[in-house]
């Protein structure tokens, strides 16, 4: 009888202590306020396949193990030997990037997203990885060493190119060219008008909120304004940078992606196989929504809601200006045109990387049980630190150049501001206090868990802690009835 009362009088006692635990862990989270129920997200599982169309998503480890095996056994004792050096090490190169790539999609963990297929991330990872190597190769180098390298990809590179200056004259209408006088505004209208726009509605999405957008579009503006000394594409006329590019370019931009998002937003995320649709037009629109989110998660990014926010807030606008800035620095150092393929090629995966990270970036700052920085957030911080050191190394007589005093002193007060602000906002008005959360439930899709609400209180579920309470009341009463008889 005694050795059975201590068996439950200890598991007594590590009953009391789950429910201790839990109930802090539940108290803990109850505290904080989060966009997105990362709860239910991570509960339900996510369908990827109706079981009709697996083939597409399985990694094919052996057949591209198989592959790469033929193709390493054909180059090494079937071809004829080639003896051009030169040729042999670009394809070898070449070949080590294949195989590096085809590695990657292969045994490289999924990421966030998973349309139109988690093969075209995991790619887009692998190049990632590709670009911060050559990104430190090109480090080393001296500019006139990297700008040789670089003609290795394209052979009409190398060579200098003259700056086009978007300044001179800003007269609307020019009264002293009478056949043209507007002259000055058609000059300025070019392909970059649309690239603009692209630009900023691709930028939309990928923040999932107008206001970063249209900070960032106004910083770089006052960003061109203070290093127009250093580089002539910099200088614009006040038109050209505040209603060209800001109000009509720029915010275009954000109104179509704010028009997407609401789309994307209010869509219902409810997929079937493919051949389950009965009609071929079902077919070939679930063949086209492929190319659509799985899911949404709307990004509530919150800056004033704590310290952390609006200091990963400010952190996110600095990188993106800063990675505007590398676009045209980078240009200036290699001497690439601006409508060289190359740009466009780095500035779609930047895109793409860029889609990733804030992602990654918005679950580390709203999900309480995230604690860690994804993977392509912590490459892409070191392509765009690389990038950086590669201009300031390569162009170091540019940008050494005097900036103006009047530069120098507003930015010093914008930087004085901000710092007056935060001290303000977070340090001597902080709240001593947190307010209790409001339980706002939120509709979750039975198939895919997205949230079809913007803003709730973190609810952990309490199913656990309450079949522990039942076992321990049904323990405690079996121990009384025993100490009656």
């Amino acid at each position: 009888m005694d050795r059975a009362r201590q068996t439950v009088d200890s598991a007594l006692d590590l009953i009391k202590k789950g429910v201790e635990k839990e109930r802090e862990k539940s108290n803990e989270l109850c505290k904080m306020r989060t966009a997105h129920n990362w709860v239910d997200y991570r509960s339900v599982s996510v369908q990827q396949d109706d079981e009709t169309n697996s083939f597409f998503w399985r990694a094919h480890t052996v057949t591209i193990l198989v592959f790469l095996v033929c193709c390493l056994f054909y180059v090494g004792l079937i071809e004829d030997p080639i003896t051009d050096g030169d040729f042999n090490f670009k394809r070898g190169l070449l070949a080590a990037l294949f195989f590096w790539v085809f590695l990657g999609m292969t045994i490289m963990p999924d990421g966030p997203f998973i349309r139109p297929h988690p093969a075209l991330w995991r790619f887009a990872f692998t190049i990632s990885i590709v670009y911060q190597l050559l990104l430190i190769v090109m480090l080393f180098q001296t500019p006139s060493d990297a700008r040789k390298l670089v003609k290795h990809i394209d052979s009409s590179l190398g060579e200098p190119i003259p700056e086009k200056d978007y300044g001179g004259s800003c007269l609307i209408y020019d009264p002293s060219q009478p056949e043209d006088p507007y002259h000055n505004l058609k000059d300025k209208f070019d392909v970059f008008i649309f690239a603009h726009l692209f630009g900023y509605w691709c930028k939309t999405l990928i923040f999932r909120d107008w206001w970063l957008s249209t900070v960032i579009s106004v910083m770089f503006e006052f960003l061109e304004y203070s290093l127009e000394h250093q580089l002539p594409n910099f200088s614009e006329c006040w038109w050209d940078h505040w209603i060209l590019d800001v109000l009509i370019c720029n915010l275009g931009g954000t109104i179509l992606g704010l028009f997407t998002l609401r789309y994307l937003k209010m869509k219902t995320y409810n997929w079937r196989g493919l051949w389950i649709i009965p009609t071929y037009r079902g077919k070939i629109k679930r063949i086209m929504a492929q190319f659509s989110p799985h899911s949404w998660i709307e990004f509530t990014w919150n800056p004033l809601s704590s310290l952390e926010r609006w200091l990963a807030v400010i952190g996110i606008i600095v990188m993106f200006l800063i990675t505007e800035l590398n676009t045209f620095y980078l240009k200036y150092v290699f001497w690439l045109t601006p409508e060289h393929w190359l740009n466009f090629v780095r500035l779609f995966f930047m895109l793409l990387w860029g889609a990733v990270c804030l992602r990654e970036t918005f679950q580390v700052l709203d999900d309480p049980e995230c604690t860690k920085l994804g993977r392509q957030s912590f490459v892409l911080a070191l392509i765009i630190f690389t990038e950086f050191l590669i201009c300031v190394k390569f162009a170091w007589p540019t940008i050494t150049k005097p900036i103006p005093q009047s530069i120098v002193i507003w930015w010093i007060l914008g930087f004085v501001a901000v710092a007056i602000y935060t001290l303000i906002k977070f340090v001597l008005f902080k709240p001593t206090k947190l307010p209790e959360p409001e339980k706002e439930h939120i509709r979750v899709s039975p198939i895919h868990g997205t949230s079809r609400g913007t803003m709730f209180a973190y609810d952990p579920p309490h199913r656990n802690l309450d079949d522990q309470e039942e076992i321990l009341e049904v323990l405690k009463q079996e121990q009384e009835s025993k100490k009656l008889q």
